[in-house]
């Protein structure tokens, strides 16, 4: 009786054993790896989009997310913590996001969110044929820089000096520069730079903005720069300045205008790029998009209080206005 009962209990443990195994492989989930420069920038739109391709995180993906503080510095390490984690890809937001995961590994596939020219950058070889393990977003289109000029030149009466204040630490950043500088002449305004690579570097800004007898200022952002927004536009206010960002996502912080790509439509889109990666699809076959559509915010509040009243022309053209 004793030895059919060890027989039996043998054969129920060796007919459960590959079960087991099976069931530990369906349970296993896609890891990915998620650089990015804050957490308040994102949101939940980077969930959202998991959601669209039938992914929670926590059920049938898990998310590794590692925030860099708004010091890009440290992306290099977070990017080498990815690595040692094997995660199955990663999903690297900014320029200096993608630069630090190009460095980690040419393996993981890496999917970039909010790139700037990724060609020149050397991240990818084209748009249409990126090469290597980078493939995704980029938020940079043809004549954006003059675009936004134009639209300065728009909102403040009898503007001819513009200010644009940068952060050159972080790749990318310099050509961004550049290309408003090339744009400026034609619109008949004059340009001024200001680097800006921490707290300090933001307030001599505005004292040589105010010296220089600037009309207006255009933020390009960056890790630190993002961070410190509400601070710049508190600045720009006491300093009696219109502002522009590239990002609407910014206009919470009081700047009076945006002109960009939505980094929320931006963050949703990259799970795309996740989902097929995961599903079998090579980096390199992935053609990188941009942006489909550009938005002009305009915040009437910041306006108003500084006695700058937006003509109805650009009223009408706005995606929001913030009252």
């Amino acid at each position: 009786m004793d030895h059919r009962h060890f027989l039996l209990t043998s054969l129920a443990g060796a007919l459960a054993a590959p079960l087991a195994a099976e069931g530990l492989q369906l349970s296993k989930v896609p890891r990915i790896g998620v650089l990015d420069a804050d957490r308040s920038l994102a949101g939940n739109a980077f969930h959202d989009g998991l959601r669209q391709f039938g992914y929670v995180e926590g059920k049938n993906i898990a998310v590794e997310w590692r925030w860099a503080g708004g010091k890009a510095e440290r992306f290099p390490e977070l990017a080498a913590e990815l690595v040692r984690l094997k995660v199955e890809v990663i999903v690297a937001v900014n320029n200096p996001a993608v630069a630090a995961a190009q460095t980690a590994t040419t393996t993981i596939p890496v999917v970039m969110v909010l790139a700037t020219d990724p060609v020149r950058l050397g991240f990818v070889t084209s748009l249409g044929r990126p090469a290597g393990n980078i493939t995704g977003l980029t938020i940079q289109t043809p004549e954006l820089a003059g675009k936004r000029l134009e639209l300065l030149k728009e909102t403040v009466p009898n503007l001819t000096r513009v200010a644009v204040l940068w952060d050159p630490t972080e790749p990318g950043r310099r050509q961004l520069v550049t290309e408003t500088e090339v744009a400026a002449p034609k619109l008949g305004l004059q340009i001024q730079t200001l680097e800006a690579r921490d707290v300090r570097d933001i307030r001599n800004a505005f004292t040589a903005m105010t010296r220089e007898r600037v009309g207006a200022v255009l933020v390009y952002g960056s890790s630190m720069l993002a961070a410190q927004r509400a601070a710049i536009a508190e600045l720009a206010a006491k300093n009696r300045l219109p502002t522009m960002c590239a990002t609407p996502e910014w206009m919470d912080a009081g700047f009076v205008t945006s002109y960009g790509a939505s980094l929320n439509d931006m963050y949703r889109r990259a799970p795309y790029f996740v989902d097929r990666i995961l599903k079998g699809a090579k980096p390199s076959d992935l053609p990188v998009e941009q942006p489909t559509k550009l938005e002009l915010v305009i915040n009437l509040k910041a306006a108003k209080a500084l006695g700058l009243t937006i003509p109805q022309s650009m009223l009408g053209r706005a995606d929001e206005v913030i009252k």
